[in-house]
């Protein structure tokens, strides 16, 4: 029955260019969870597409709660399909805010099996100061949001929440910073022993991923700013309805050539109504940046080898 199960959604993949860059890869940025936006699917749905495709694993991210507890229910429901699932916490106000305590109930929840738990942690992604400005936000709402100094101690409890992610070694995502926030952000969490480090980088300057990459994080690239949903408001943590700057193919391809590829990891950050279900928008994503000169093997580094040792797939 199982055999059965992965063999039929094998063969109902189909056969399109650049298919095959998707056998293996991890995509740690899905939005599959309920949220206030449409989804094109749901966390099931997307763990047999993407066992359809091939592929190795898959993180899901949500701004409105802790997505370990999803994973581990899809690793305990899907899990002979091969494909691993994990999570982990945006520290966004309706997912508990910038709390060590729900890091620590991040780092735990499951059903106790290998691998549960969150296998990141993400400073907030709407709620900093640098994405409300670029939204255009009120100052009621700029008051509430995360701005990381220019100098001097990072605010509580961001160094108890780096020594949490630390000693459990898993990834600390700088969620949507502006660049000087995330080349200090990075420095101060390698100070405390964080290992892994996840930059979102799509909207920084060739010399800011450069420093990040050599100050040992990864950045990050995803498909979303490159695509048409870019071009309308969406409601992403409340009614109001905002837009992001977009970035076009070409100067992606020139940010992620400012880091080593094995600084480098890829993502679609699909799930939305406005863009393809994530397997195919990931497949989109791969197939532009090649087109722009990225090179295969360098794609397969990006979106498999490099993710799966950051998130710790496998092991």
């Amino acid at each position: 029955m199982i055999s059965s199960e992965k063999s039929c959604a094998t063969e109902a993949l189909p056969h399109l260019p650049g298919a095959d860059l998707l056998v293996g890869a991890v995509d740690g940025h899905v939005h599959a969870c309920p949220h206030i936006n449409h989804r094109s699917l749901d966390v099931f749905e997307a763990t047999r597409m993407a066992a359809a495709a091939g592929m190795r694993a898959i993180g899901l991210m949500d701004n409105f709660a802790n997505t370990s507890g999803l994973a581990a229910l899809a690793n305990r429901q899907l899990g002979h399909l091969g494909v691993e699932v994990f999570g982990g916490l945006i520290m966004e106000p309706p997912a508990g805010g910038i709390s060590a305590e729900a890091v620590r109930i991040a780092l735990k929840l499951g059903y106790g099996a290998p691998g549960d738990g969150a296998r990141f942690v993400s400073l907030p992604t709407h709620h900093t100061r640098h994405v409300a400005l670029l939204e255009q936000r009120a100052e009621d709402h700029l008051a509430r949001c995360l701005a990381i100094p220019e100098s001097g101690p990072l605010p509580d409890p961001l160094p108890e929440i780096f020594d949490l992610v630390a000693e459990a070694d898993v990834v600390l995502n700088t969620g949507h910073l502006s660049g000087p926030e995330a080349l200090r952000t990075v420095e101060a969490a390698r100070a405390r022993g964080v290992a892994r480090l996840l930059v979102p980088a799509s909207h920084y300057d060739a010399e800011t991923v450069a420093a990040l990459a050599g100050l040992g994080a990864h950045v990050e690239f995803s498909f979303f700013f490159a695509s048409h949903a870019t071009q309308t408001g969406l409601t992403h943590v409340d009614a109001a309805r905002n837009t992001v700057p977009p970035v076009s193919a070409p100067e992606m391809v020139a940010l992620i050539q400012a880091a080593p590829p094995d600084k480098v990891v890829l993502s679609g950050d699909c799930g939305v109504f406005l863009l393809p279900p994530p397997v195919e928008g990931l497949r989109e994503f791969l197939l532009l940046l090649e087109s722009c000169g990225i090179g295969r093997a360098d794609l397969r580094r990006m979106t498999g080898q490099t993710p799966a040792a950051l998130f710790r797939v496998g092991g």
